[in-house]
């Protein structure tokens, strides 16, 4: 290898995430096109273990990488009262990275044209008849690599312009008790009995794994993310006065943060140059969700590119949603509506399989209009009457973190 080298390839996809992996899974599997992976060398850059969640419905490909499921969800008022739902057909489901990094490398190696290339991304624009992908390898070495189109997970240095900016974080514990403390087919997903910020809204959140080990998390959607010491006396708390957990080992500890944001996100940086994942707007903005909206476009690229349509990147979520969701946030951030009482509302009045196509986008105006009747409406139009005459205005550096969602 010479000091700067140049390589051509067909699709290359920049970053080793959810989406990224996601659609180099897609690919491979269709044979749509030959494929190239830049993932960061080992090191700083590489993140830690990180674990993602969505609810799916039947065989979805990613049987082989889901690590654990839950058959019913449940949430706790902020009165101690529990609401468990049964979502059928949707399971809630959780992948690990390391998994799904092994099953789409191996899927690499075994490829035709499949290539998993560890450097650090320096730049990426589009060139004539494609794009140009500029990374160092390990040993300090240039290269280049060219192809007809680019998909690129790497966070955006800034976020975009945005009417109100909120943080989801959160701190989890996999954790092991000395007696069976856990129901593995209930997931919960929202617990408001922990006390709350004097804006926003803080919840546990606990899925467990087998009747003595579970993730136990801390989860904030406020301004700011906590301190680690703040994320650790929270988690303690919840779990020994409200959990009741007793002894238990701390077998690993998982942190990030994910924006909540109005912002409009660019799908494109470039004619053949494709933003995907949460630089790419796949981030639900009321949620924080992320892993299935990364899926859907997977598919959606993979079924274009073998059925020869050429690039489709359909929006991740439809206008509808985003408007819906910011009106929400900015609802909870001017404190119009109590965020406990609103999602605990939610899971009382809606059914959960319409709650949950809901969160996904798939629901009717009809059923949405619906739904809209079930939250503090008053408040709500308040906010909507607002939003058109608020400016978006620019933050200088991008909140971005590890999404487990």
């Amino acid at each position: 290898m010479t000091p700067h080298s140049r390589e051509v390839c067909d699709v290359i996809v920049v970053g080793g995430g959810a989406a990224g992996l996601g659609l180099a899974h897609r690919l491979t599997g269709t044979g749509a096109a030959t494929v190239t992976v830049i993932e960061p060398p080992d090191g700083l850059l590489r993140p830690p273990e990180r674990t993602w969640c969505y609810w799916g419905e039947g065989p979805d490909g990613l049987d082989e990488v889901v690590s654990a499921s839950w058959p019913l969800l449940r949430l706790h008022g902020a009165d101690g009262r529990p609401i468990t739902v049964d979502p059928a057909p949707f399971t809630y489901r959780m992948v690990r990275s390391t998994d799904f990094e092994r099953l789409v490398h191996g899927r690499l190696a075994c490829a035709d044209g499949g290539r998993l290339l560890r450097a650090t991304v320096d730049t990426v624009r589009g060139v004539p008849g494609g794009a140009e992908v500029r990374c160092v390898l390990p040993g300090g070495w240039s290269l280049t690599l060219r192809a007809r189109r680019v998909f690129d997970s790497r966070p955006p240095r800034a976020l975009p312009p945005a009417r109100t900016r909120l943080l989801q974080h959160f701190r989890g514990w996999f954790v092991r008790t000395d007696t069976a403390r856990f129901d593995p087919a209930v997931a919960d997903l929202m617990d408001f009995r922990v006390p709350q910020p004097a804006r926003g809204l803080a919840f546990g959140y606990v899925l467990p794994l087998t009747p003595d080990r579970a993730l136990v998390e801390y989860t904030e959607f406020s301004r700011d993310a906590l301190t680690t010491e703040a994320y650790e006396s929270a988690l303690g708390h919840y779990c020994r006065e409200i959990l009741g957990l007793g002894e238990l080992t701390v077998e690993r500890a998982e942190q990030g943060g994910i924006p909540m944001t109005d912002a409009r996100f660019p799908r494109r940086s470039g004619a053949a140059v494709f933003r995907i994942g949460a630089a790419g707007g796949a981030t639900r903005p009321a949620t924080g969700y992320t892993f299935a909206a990364t899926q859907r476009q997977s598919r959606a690229v993979a079924a274009a590119l073998r059925d020869g349509h050429g690039t489709v990147l359909p929006a991740p979520h439809g206008p509808r949603a985003l408007a819906m969701d910011a009106i929400l946030l900015r609802a909870l951030d001017t404190g119009r509506i109590d965020g406990p009482d609103f999602f605990t509302g939610l899971f009382r009045r809606v059914p959960a399989e319409r709650l949950l196509r809901f969160l996904d986008g798939a629901t009717s105006l009809r059923e949405e209009w619906g739904i809209g009747l079930r939250t503090p409406v008053l408040p709500m139009l308040r906010t909507a009457a607002e939003l058109p005459f608020l400016r978006r205005r620019s933050r200088p550096t991008a909140r971005n973190g590890d999404n487990h969602r």
